[in-house]
């Protein structure tokens, strides 16, 4: 039941960006050829990439809340890691091509041909920060709430598009006062901050696809949480690792010797509930029991 209002509240956030990318795409490189201005055109070419990233978003969306089955005991949440990848690519790819024409434009164009852009430039570049802005803000929130990391990295998707748009402002507002390579450099500028975006992503993604650990901020957490419990003498083993957006949790764990069964089950049926009901983000915690004598 969960999954289905998740899923619902992450298509939901993923429509409403398509058809804000396509907007504002479209508004940004009209306002770019009228304003003269190849930052704000290569702003709007970033816009539309963000339009097949959230289709992405979308269908990893769906994928990964698809329920355990035979074939995949442990369920589908890395197809979510497998979407983020995709867009770490995208992203990477988006940002070499506006590096490339500003690099050529510096290099091939002569300078007193460089047309000044004009206040339309200028105008669209504040309209695209504040819009997405808003978009990265929205999303992350939704991202949060329903423990999506492609829906998280949509939104960073929107964070570098506002990015490039503050360079995108910069570079056109320069260029009004004369500087006109300020420009062009802005498309470079605007490389740089996608490319840190995109490899960001890419680590995240990898990190959660090859079973890393938790954070040691999480497992002392969690090793505070496990002494509470009646019973725990002391833990004598504790893994933890990345599953998608989902956490495992394996734990060894000494009791006295002298308990019965049913009472060392006991304990560690009140470490297992305690974890999951603690940390929403566990999925699974395997907890086994060792005698102290």
């Amino acid at each position: 039941m969960q999954k289905n209002i998740n899923l619902k509240e992450g298509i939901k956030v993923s429509i409403i960006s398509i058809f804000e990318n396509i907007f504002l795409s479209i508004f940004k490189f009209i306002c770019g050829i009228i304003g003269n201005s190849n930052a704000m055109i290569s702003d709007s070419i970033h816009s539309l990439s963000d339009v097949l990233s959230t289709i992405i978003v979308i269908i990893g969306l769906k994928l990964s809340s698809k329920e355990e089955d035979k074939s995949h005991p442990y369920g589908h949440e890395r197809i979510e890691c497998i979407a983020s990848f995709i867009l770490s690519l995208l992203l990477f790819i988006t940002g070499l091509g506006i590096g490339w024409i500003g690099i050529k434009t510096i290099f091939t164009e002569n300078y007193s041909n460089i047309k000044i852009p004009t206040i339309i430039a200028l105008i669209a570049a504040i309209i695209s920060i504040i819009t997405k802005e808003g978009m990265y803000w929205y999303t992350r929130n939704i991202a949060k709430k329903i423990h999506s990391d492609a829906l998280m990295a949509d939104a960073w998707h929107h964070r570098s598009d506002s990015l490039s748009s503050i360079g995108s402002l910069i570079g056109i507002g320069g260029a009004m006062l004369g500087f006109k390579l300020l420009d062009p450099i802005a498309s470079i500028i605007i490389c740089a901050f996608i490319i840190k975006v995109a490899f960001d992503i890419f680590k995240d993604s990898v990190d959660k696809m090859i079973d890393k650990s938790c954070s040691d901020d999480f497992i002392k957490k969690l090793e505070q949480l496990i002494f509470e419990i009646d019973g725990v003498i002391s833990i004598d083993s504790l893994k933890t690792r990345l599953f998608g957006n989902k956490i495992y949790i394996d734990i060894e764990i000494s009791a006295n010797a002298n308990l019965t069964l049913l009472d060392s089950h006991q304990i560690a049926q009140n470490v297992h509930d305690k974890i999951e009901n603690t940390f929403c983000d566990v999925k699974h915690c395997m907890v086994h029991m060792n005698p102290k004598v």
